[in-house]
């Protein structure tokens, strides 16, 4: 699983997905939406 800060508004499993929130998602989702800059991912310290 990564932590995603979303860049858009979008549905996604039957969730609503907020811009601009951190949100944990699996890591092959994660990689198409850092690709299509629908999100960010989130560096943990």
């Amino acid at each position: 699983m990564v932590k995603v800060k979303m860049n858009v508004q979008t549905a996604y499993k039957g969730q609503l997905l907020r811009s601009g929130k951190i949100y944990e998602v699996e890591k092959d989702t994660a990689k198409r939406w850092i690709a299509a800059k629908l999100a960010e991912e989130v560096k943990e310290d």
